[in-house]
C-alpha cells in the first residue's frame, strides 16, 4: 500500500512557503491572475475575493516569519458559494494557512436536476468541453480545481455532490465517513469534503480538517487488497463507455499491484425512495436503510473495498440529464454513511471524463485513501486541460 510520502500540488505550494522559497502573497497573486483570464470562459467563481485574499496571504506570511507552523501555507483555496468560509472544514483550513480566493458556483433555480452551475456572469462550463455541464452541485469547485486555478476547494455531498463533478471534470473527490465532519443538513445526508487534484492533497486536507491522520483499517489483514466490482449495484443502467473506461482502469489496478478483484453483486436496492422520504422527513433512517447497510456490512466481511463507476452516464448537456438519475451510484452512501471517493479513471472516446468510485467500510477512511494513492500511483489519468 501507498502510504505517506507523496505530495500533492497544495503540500508543495505550503512547504515553498514555509521554507520561505516563496511567499503566500506571491502564490496569491498569481492564482488571483490565472482565475483572471481563465473563469472568463468557465464562470466557476460566483465571488472573487481579491483584496481580502491578498490580506490573508500577507498575515499567513507574518505568521511563517514567526515561526509559525502551517500544514496549508498560502495555499489558495476556492470555497463552495452555498456554505462560504463559514463551514467547519473552511475554518479549519484557513486557520492552517489556507487563502480563500472566492466562492464557487453552485446550481440556480429553475430545475430538478443540480448536475450544474450558474454564476452572475453566466453558466459553469466543463473545461474539458464547454458545451457540458462539469457536474454537481459542487460545479465551480470542481471545474476552478481541473482548470488549475486552485489546487484545493471546498465542495458538499449529499447525493453525490463533491464525486459526480469531480468524476466529470477529470480531478479527485472525497465523501468522508458521516459523522467525520458535521452534517450540512437536517436529513444528516450531506457531508463536506474537498475537491483535489491529486490524493495527496485530499489527505493533507483530511488531516487539517478532520484533525488526524485518517484512522488505519485494524481490521485488514497483511497482503493484497479484495475488492469488489460492481458495474451496476444492481440496478442502475450503465452508459457502455463508462463501463469500458472505468472496468478497464480498475482491471489495469488490479493487474499492477497483485489486487484481488472479483465481480459482485452487493445486494442492495435502489434508494431513491428511501434517500427522497429521508430529506423529506429530515433525519432518520428507515428499515429499508438498515437492510442495505447490513448487505454492505457483510461484504465488507468478505472485501476491503467496493468499486463502481461514480456515475451511470457521461456528463450530459446543459439541457439536462434526460430520465438518467445521474446520482445512481453515489446516493447510496449518503444513506448509509460510508465513506467513498472518485478518482480519474481516463477519458470517453468523445474526450469527457469517467469516475472510478471507491467505497470503504464505516471509518475505514485511512484504508480508502491509501488505496486511493495506490491506485493513483498505478493508474496514470489525463490531466485536467490548463
Amino acid at each position: 500500500m501507498i502510504e505517506s510520502g507523496a505530495v500533492g500540488a497544495a503540500g508543495r505550494i505550503a512547504a515553498r512557503v514555509a521554507t520561505g522559497r516563496t511567499t503566500a502573497v506571491e502564490v496569491v497573486e498569481t492564482a488571483l491572475e490565472t482565475i483572471g483570464y481563465r473563469d472568463r470562459e468557465l464562470n466557476a467563481f460566483r465571488e472573487v475575493w481579491a483584496g481580502q485574499a491578498v490580506e490573508r496571504a500577507a498575515a499567513v506570511d507574518a505568521a511563517v516569519a514567526r515561526g509559525a507552523r502551517l500544514p496549508l501555507a498560502g495555499v489558495p483555496i476556492a470555497v463552495k458559494a452555498s456554505e462560504g468560509t463559514g463551514s467547519l472544514q473552511a475554518r479549519r483550513l484557513v486557520t492552517a494557512g489556507a487563502v480563500p480566493v472566492g466562492s464557487t458556483s453552485v446550481p440556480g433555480p429553475g430545475t430538478e436536476w443540480k448536475t450544474w452551475g450558474r454564476t452572475p456572469r453566466g453558466r459553469t462550463v466543463n473545461p474539458w468541453r464547454h458545451d457540458v455541464t462539469p457536474g454537481g452541485s459542487s460545479a465551480g469547485s470542481a471545474v476552478a480545481v481541473a482548470a488549475g486555478m486552485v489546487p484545493l476547494a471546498t465542495a458538499s455531498d449529499g447525493a453525490g455532490s463533491t464525486r459526480i463533478p469531480a468524476a466529470w471534470c477529470g480531478v479527485v473527490g472525497y465523501k468522508p465517513t458521516t459523522g467525520l465532519l458535521p452534517s450540512r443538513d437536517r436529513a444528516g445526508l450531506t457531508v463536506g469534503g474537498p475537491i483535489a487534484r491529486s490524493v495527496a492533497d485530499v489527505r493533507l486536507y483530511h488531516r487539517v480538517a478532520a484533525g488526524a491522520e485518517p484512522r488505519a483499517a485494524a481490521r485488514r489483514v497483511a497482503g493484497a487488497l479484495r475488492v469488489a466490482w460492481s458495474p451496476t449495484l444492481g440496478f442502475n443502467e450503465v452508459d457502455p463507455e463508462v463501463l469500458r473506461v472505468a472496468g478497464r482502469a480498475v482491471e489495469a489496478w488490479a493487474r499492477r499491484t497483485g489486487t484481488t478483484l472479483e465481480e459482485t453483486d452487493p445486494r442492495v436496492r435502489d434508494p431513491a425512495a428511501s434517500w427522497f422520504a429521508r430529506r423529506a422527513a429530515g433525519g432518520g433512517p428507515g428499515s429499508a436503510d438498515g437492510r442495505d447497510r447490513a448487505a454492505l456490512d457483510a461484504l465488507f466481511g468478505s472485501f476491503d473495498l467496493l468499486a463502481t463507476p461514480t456515475t451511470p452516464n457521461l456528463a450530459h448537456g446543459h439541457d439536462g440529464p434526460g430520465t438518467t438519475m445521474s446520482v445512481g451510484l453515489t446516493w447510496l452512501f449518503n444513506i448509509t454513511g460510508h465513506p467513498a471517493i472518485s478518482l480519474p479513471a481516463g477519458v470517453s472516446r468523445d474526450g469527457l471524463p469517467v469516475g472510478v468510485q471507491l467505497v470503504a467500510a464505516h471509518h475505514d477512511d485511512g484504508l480508502l485513501l491509501s488505496a486511493a494513492a495506490e491506485y493513483e500511483a498505478h493508474v496514470p489519468w489525463p490531466a485536467p486541460p490548463t
